[in-house]
Parts: structure tokens; C-alpha cells; sequence
């Protein structure tokens, strides 16, 4: 299963960062779309007398989606060379049925929407995320930490925005913002594809050493491979450690901004605020856990983010309406976001070449089905218990995901040094 490293993995590490520069706005820009939405779910959930469930049902939708079609995807990723042009379609998917959204009264077509920016976002990661870590193969934890950061990014600054523009234009509504939205997507689909459309992983036949065998596949050496790489035990335990993980983010994403709202009465502008400092908590955490798993190992860094995640989360259920709360909010954040490309630069770690995308399309497979159970979950939880129990209910998931990773074997990953 072993191929040659490609000529474009030999390359110094000093080697220029601006491919990664422009893969990370593109992923800023993937989360930005559904960072925005989550700060819109309390007023479309009050403009359509939505309950909990029926909000949570909104993004259960998207994941489930998604868990259906990333491993399919991951697989189409690695038997298709032109990766930019993958990356700047996922992108442009992502970002129509939110415009979509927006001309809509009817909940079926929010949860249609939902399904379709499912499908579309599982085209990025398999696309991106192998391609940075076999370009920069000595940096593999910082250039996952970087991609990161651009989803912390969009995460951070779409709900401060949407806030502040909720805020202070009174005739503005949840719709005019998803309108708004589109133009810097389809803009940076443009530059994505103009820059990036015609590269791959792949180098070329001059460039190639002797004898040196593609790592690109076809889609039946694809279909061939998938039953070994599903023995693969690091994928196994890291996907399911990470679907616990995903079911903590989203049902955070999705709950915090309406016990703010509801449970402590801020305005659009004071949630949009508090889900910043969580994203900006992650964006300073990502580049220095990415770098530390470089030297030090994933493991370590991985447990001890996940015992700071799970410690976090039960001092928020005890700070309840104080003003604490808001700081722990902060702290989630550096914990909870920082793992998230540690994990990614360890199963690639572990993956054999020319697999990446489908290996990361079955964790991201996998993640989806925990991201869909969390916000479904929550909302029935939020229901019956009230909004505060759910972050119970959250504390747990992330202790079930310590315990994946506590209990995994060892690996050659585990090390930190570049497979």
C-alpha cells in the first residue's frame, strides 16, 4: 500500500505557505456560512414557532447528510488529481442553499437546505486536508493547526458580524444577512479555482524520480483498499473519539447561542460576542497544540486538551447565569477547538498514501453521525429539562471521547514525527 513520496514532498520546510494561506480563507469561509446560521436559529426558530427539537432537527439534518456521503466523497476526492477544483466546488455548494434558505417560510425546505450543505462540505476536508499534509509533510500538525484556524475564524467572526449587523440596522432581518452572505463565497470559489484548480499532490513526469510509482488512484483501487483501511485501528478508535468530540461542538454551537439569548436575554450582539471569545479562544489554541503534537506526540496533547474540555463544561453548568459563565464560554473554546487538527495530522499519520481523502472522509463520515446525534439530542433534552442540562449532557459526550483515546493502542502516530 506503500507509494513513493511525491517530488513535491521533498521540497525544504521552508518551503512558501501561501498555498496554505489561500486553503485557509477557503475554510474560514466553510464554517463562516453555518457560523452565521447558528446565531439566525433563535430568530428563525421565533419567526416559525419552532421548538428545541425542531431547531436541533435543522442541524441533525446536515450531519446526518453528511454522514452518509463523506466516505463516498473522501473516495472521488483520491481518485480525482485536480484538487483546487474540488475545494472551490465544495465551497460554492456550501454557500447556495443558505441563499436558498433565506426565500423560504417552509420548515421542510430548511431541513432540505440543511441536507444539501451536508452533502457539499464533505467534498472540502478530503479534499484539502491530505493535500496540506502531503505538500508539508514535516509540518504535518502546524499546516493541519493553520487550516484550523481558518474554520476558527469563520467560526469567530461570522456570528460578531451577523450580531453586529442584527443590532444595528433595526429594518435588517435573519434573511438579509443570509442574502449578504453569498458574495464573499462565490468570490473566493473564484480565486480558489483560479489559483489552485489545475494542482495536485501528484508531481509531474519531469519532475517524477525514476521508476516512481502515482500515488493517484483509481476509483476501483479505491473500492479495493477500503476493507484494510477499515482494520486500520488508529482510524477506527481516532473517528469515533472525534464523532464524541463533534456531538460536544455542535450541540455547543447550536444551544449556547439560545440559553444567551432566552436564558440570559442578550441581544444578537452580546451572543454573537460570546460565541467570538469561544472561537478566539480556539484560533490562539490550534497553531500551539498543532505545533506541540509535532514534537511531542498526538496522544498527549489530545488527552490532556479532552480532560480540560470535559472539566470546563461541568464549571459552566455550575456557573449557570454569572458572569463566569461567559469566561468559562472562553476557556471551552481554547480546549475544545484546539484537538480538532491534532487529530486530523494523526490519522493522516496513519493512513496509507494516496488514501488521505477517504481515510478523512471516514472520520469526517463519522464525526457527521455525532454531530447529528448531538443537536437532535439536545433539543429533546432542552425540552424536557430545560437548556441548562444539556451542557450535562455535553460533559458526558467529551468524557466518552477521553476514554476512545485513553484505551487506543499505541501507534507510530503517537510519536508526532511524520508517517
Amino acid at each position: 500500500m506503500t507509494a513513493v513520496v511525491s517530488a513535491s514532498e521533498e521540497k525544504p520546510v521552508g518551503r512558501s505557505m501561501a498555498e496554505v494561506w489561500i486553503i485557509t480563507v477557503g475554510h474560514a469561509l466553510t464554517h463562516w456560512y453555518p457560523a452565521t446560521f447558528y446565531i439566525l436559529l433563535p430568530l428563525i426558530g421565533a419567526e416559525m414557532g419552532l421548538s428545541y427539537g425542531q431547531i436541533g432537527m435543522i442541524l441533525t439534518a446536515q450531519y446526518a447528510a453528511g454522514a452518509l456521503s463523506n466516505l463516498p466523497g473522501g473516495m472521488l476526492v483520491d481518485s480525482v488529481g485536480r484538487k483546487g477544483l474540488l475545494m472551490a466546488a465544495a465551497l460554492f455548494w456550501i454557500g447556495v442553499p443558505y441563499f436558498i434558505m433565506g426565500f423560504s417560510n417552509a420548515y421542510w425546505v430548511l431541513l432540505l437546505c440543511s441536507a444539501l450543505i451536508g452533502i457539499g462540505n464533505n467534498l472540502w476536508h478530503p479534499a484539502a486536508i491530505p493535500w496540506l499534509g502531503r505538500r508539508y509533510p514535516e509540518r504535518k500538525g502546524l499546516v493541519m493547526a493553520y487550516h484550523g484556524m481558518g474554520g476558527n475564524v469563520g467560526d469567530a467572526l461570522a456570528p460578531l458580524a451577523a450580531g453586529a449587523l442584527l443590532t444595528s440596522f433595526a429594518w435588517m432581518t435573519w434573511r438579509d444577512v443570509v442574502f449578504m452572505n453569498i458574495v464573499p463565497g462565490v468570490v473566493m470559489a473564484t480565486i480558489i479555482l483560479w489559483s489552485l484548480g489545475k494542482m495536485t499532490t501528484e508531481p509531474k513526469r519531469a519532475d517524477a524520480k525514476p521508476g516512481a510509482k502515482s500515488e493517484q488512484k483509481s476509483m476501483s483501487e479505491v473500492l479495493h483498499a477500503l476493507p484494510s483501511l477499515f482494520r486500520n485501528k488508529t482510524l477506527v478508535f481516532l473517528s469515533s473519539s472525534s464523532a464524541f468530540r463533534s456531538m460536544t461542538q455542535n450541540g455547543i454551537m447550536t444551544f449556547l447561542p439560545l440559553y444567551l439569548a432566552k436564558e440570559l436575554g442578550y441581544n444578537p450582539w452580546w451572543v454573537g460576542l460570546c460565541m467570538f471569545l469561544l472561537q478566539a479562544a480556539g484560533f490562539i489554541a490550534a497553531p500551539i497544540a498543532g505545533h506541540m503534537s509535532d514534537r511531542v506526540g498526538r496522544r498527549n496533547v489530545i488527552m490532556s486538551s479532552m480532560v480540560m474540555t470535559g472539566l470546563v463544561l461541568a464549571m459552566m453548568f455550575f456557573a449557570g447565569g454569572t458572569p463566569l459563565f461567559v469566561m468559562f464560554v472562553a476557556l471551552l473554546g481554547f480546549f475544545l477547538f484546539a484537538i480538532r487538527p491534532v487529530l486530523q495530522a494523526w490519522l493522516l499519520d496513519a493512513t496509507p498514501k494516496g488514501l488521505g481523502g477517504t481515510a478523512i472522509g471516514a472520520m469526517f463520515g463519522i464525526q457527521a453521525a455525532g454531530s447529528a446525534i448531538g443537536p437532535f439530542f439536545c433539543g429533546l433534552i432542552a425540552d424536557k429539562w430545560g437548556l441548562l442540562a444539556t451542557f450535562w449532557f455535553l460533559a458526558f459526550t467529551i468524557i466518552l471521547a477521553n476514554l476512545l483515546v485513553f484505551f487506543m493502542p499505541q501507534q507510530p502516530g503517537d510519536s508526532g514525527k511524520a508517517a
